[in-house]
């Protein structure tokens, strides 16, 4: 073969994986702005949903690996927490089995989404370093493996809410379908808390420490193991407790009721201005997580 053809294939194999890559939109000039880079990874990182997906499915099956009822581990455990603290604190407060038991289980297992991924979310960049570090991959991506992962870890619990649905003649009607938006609502405000405190705590790792403290009390004070009507006068609090307003977004429908437009107002509002002030945040230091992790 001579010099020449070589010369040409080599020729045409770069122009085939030029033509390739621009193909895919990934040839993209700085132009120090950083909106648009901050805009250009998250749609990337929406777009690439078959590889979040993929990877927080394999999340779950790597951490229940060679177990026998896979992650129904979680579920059981939950289901024994639920019977039990239902028959501990329904007679330390005096309410019946029939209205606790339910109000108790949904309760929980909304709190288990958001504080699943809270505490996840502190940690989705730092548990990431390696593969931040040596692929270009959007960093969006990652917040919506951990809002995924902790979704399907939910949807395992839901057979316990069926369960007591069944067994307590729970009346559900066509009010259960409000559950579905306000699922909706409350993975959407998952997604930019874990943005935002992905990052910050990428910068100061004393954070996840600080969050977790700081979860431990608000399931305290959030009306879960215990009812609003218990607390009279401090309802003023209640209403102001975020946490309250998403797991009623859910524990409403899901027992029949219809959330209040207060839920919906103050969550949506959270989402809103959530956004606004992660996007700011994400504009700026965005480029710099690779070097804080």
């Amino acid at each position: 073969m001579s010099e020449f053809s070589v010369s040409r294939k080599t020729m045409q194999s770069k122009q085939k994986f030029r033509r390739f890559w621009e193909h895919e939109n990934r040839i993209w000039e700085w132009t120090g702005d950083y909106t648009h880079l901050a805009i250009y990874d998250l749609v990337e990182g929406f777009r690439r949903w078959p590889l979040w997906v993929r990877l927080g499915w394999q999340d779950i099956v790597l951490r229940y690996r060679r177990s026998i009822i896979g992650p129904f581990w979680l579920t059981l455990s939950m289901g024994v927490m639920v019977f039990s603290l239902g028959l501990l604190y329904g007679g330390i407060f005096k309410i019946d089995a029939r209205q606790y038991l339910p109000f108790l289980t949904i309760g929980l297992l909304v709190w288990g989404l958001i504080s699943g991924v809270i505490t996840e979310g502190c940690q989705v960049f730092i548990e990431a370093d390696w593969l931040i570090r040596q692929v270009d991959l959007p960093l969006s991506m990652f917040p919506l493996r951990v809002v995924w992962r902790n979704l399907i870890l939910f949807l395992h619990n839901l057979p316990i809410y069926l369960m007591v649905v069944f067994f307590f003649d729970v009346q559900v009607d066509w009010v259960l379908l409000l559950a579905i938006p306000g699922l909706f609502v409350l993975l959407a405000n998952a997604f930019w808390c874990a943005i935002l405190l992905g990052m910050l705590s990428a910068r100061f790792r004393d954070l996840p420490q600080m969050v977790a403290s700081i979860l431990q009390v608000a399931f305290f004070v959030t009306p879960i193991i215990w009812t609003s009507e218990q607390v009279g006068r401090g309802r003023f609090l209640i209403h102001g407790n975020p946490f309250y307003h998403f797991i009623e977004l859910l524990r409403g429908p899901m027992l029949g009721k219809a959330p209040v437009l207060l839920n919906w107002e103050i969550s949506l509002g959270i989402m809103l201005f959530g956004y606004i002030g992660t996007f700011f945040f994400y504009r700026r230091f965005q480029g710099r997580i690779a070097y804080w992790v």
